[in-house]
C-alpha cells in the first residue's frame, strides 16, 4: 500500500506543475489593465507606467514566471495588489467557509444518494424505482444557480424556515451557523446525488448479475448478506470514481451558489478579483482551486486501493 501512495504522490506532481502554469499564462491573457483599475481612467501615462513598475508588471513575463513557482513553492501566494495584503491571509479567511459548503454537499448526496442507488437497483421497473430516476435526471438538469434560487424563494422568502442571507460571520451560535448552511449545502448535494443515484444503481445492477451473485444465492445466502457483503463492495469502485470527479464540479458550483445565497467564500474572490483586475490575486485562488482538485483526485485514487487490493498492484 505504502509503493502505491508513493507512487501515486509521484504522479501527482507533474500535474500540480502543469495546471499552474497554465493558470500563470492564462491570468496573464485576460483583458484589462490592473494599474489602470487602481488608478483610474484619467490617471496620466507617466503614473500608469511607475505603477507598472512598482507592481512588476513591466518585466519579461519568463522573469516573472520564475518568480511565481518559487514563492508557490515556498507556499507563499504572493500580495494582493488592490487590497496591498498576503493572499495567504485573505484566503485563510474564506477557505474555511468554501471547504465546509462543499464537504457539506458532498456527504449530503453521498449519504442519501447511495441508499436512494440500491433501492432503485433491488426494485427495478417498479414505481419507486421510476420515480428515483426521473428526480436524479431532474437534479442533472438544473444549473446550481438556478435550483438555488428556487430554493432560497421557496424556503427562505416564502416559507420563511431559512433565513436569506447565508452568511456564517452573522452567526451568533453554532444552531444558526448550520441553519445557514443547509440550504446552500442542499443546493449542491442535489447535483452530487444525482450523479451518485444513477451511478449506483447502474453499478449494483451490473453486480448483482455477476456468476459469484447468483453462485451466493445457489448456496441459500440470505438476501441482505449476498447484497451488502457480496454485490456492494464491488459495486462502490464507479460510484467513487463519480464522487472523485464531480466533487470537481462541486468546488466550482460553489462558486454560483456562494453568490445565489450571498455567502462568503472563494467563490465570491475570485469574482472580485476579476472585476477588480487583481491578477496576484487571481493566480492565487486558481493555484488553491487547482491544488484541491488534484488533492480530491488524489484521494481518489488512494480510495480505489483500500476498496480493491487488486488496483494496488497496477
Amino acid at each position: 500500500m505504502l509503493q502505491y501512495i508513493l507512487r501515486r504522490l509521484l504522479l501527482a506532481i507533474p500535474i500540480l506543475f502543469a495546471v499552474v502554469t497554465l493558470v500563470f499564462f492564462v491570468v496573464r491573457m485576460a483583458p484589462g489593465d490592473p494599474a489602470q483599475v487602481i488608478l483610474g481612467d484619467s490617471a496620466s501615462h507617466e503614473s500608469l507606467t511607475a505603477l507598472r513598475t512598482e507592481l512588476g508588471l513591466d518585466r519579461p513575463m519568463l522573469v516573472q514566471y520564475a518568480e511565481f513557482i518559487f514563492s508557490v513553492i515556498q507556499g507563499d501566494l504572493g500580495d494582493s495588489i488592490i487590497r496591498k495584503q498576503s493572499i495567504n491571509s485573505i484566503v485563510a479567511e474564506v477557505l474555511p467557509y468554501t471547504i465546509e459548503l462543499t464537504l457539506a454537499g458532498v456527504i449530503l448526496g453521498v449519504i442519501v444518494g447511495i441508499p436512494l442507488g440500491v433501492f432503485s437497483a433491488v426494485f427495478r421497473n417498479s414505481v419507486a424505482d421510476y420515480i428515483t430516476r426521473i428526480g436524479s435526471l431532474v437534479g442533472l438538469s438544473f444549473p446550481a444557480f438556478y435550483s438555488g434560487i428556487l430554493l432560497l424563494l421557496a424556503f427562505a422568502v416564502y416559507l420563511g424556515w431559512f433565513p436569506v442571507v447565508s452568511d456564517p460571520g452573522v452567526a451568533g451560535s453554532v444552531g444558526e451557523r448550520i441553519q445557514m448552511l443547509i440550504l446552500p449545502a442542499t443546493n449542491l448535494g442535489l447535483i452530487m446525488m444525482a450523479y451518485v443515484v444513477r451511478s449506483a444503481r447502474s453499478s449494483l445492477l451490473e453486480t448483482l448479475g455477476e456468476d459469484y451473485i447468483r453462485t451466493a444465492k445457489a448456496k441459500g445466502l440470505p438476501g441482505v448478506i449476498i447484497l451488502y457483503k457480496h454485490a456492494l463492495k464491488n459495486a462502490l469502485i464507479p460510484v467513487i470514481t463519480i464522487v472523485g470527479l464531480y466533487l470537481g464540479v462541486l468546488v466550482g458550483n460553489s462558486v454560483l451558489t456562494e453568490i445565489v445565497f450571498n455567502r462568503p467564500g472563494l467563490g465570491k474572490l475570485i469574482l472580485s478579483a476579476l472585476d477588480e483586475r487583481d491578477y496576484n490575486l487571481l493566480q492565487g485562488l486558481m493555484v488553491i482551486y487547482a491544488m484541491v482538485i488534484v488533492l480530491v483526485n488524489l484521494i481518489t485514487d488512494l480510495t480505489y486501493g483500500m476498496v480493491d487490493p487488486r488496483i494496488r498492484k497496477q
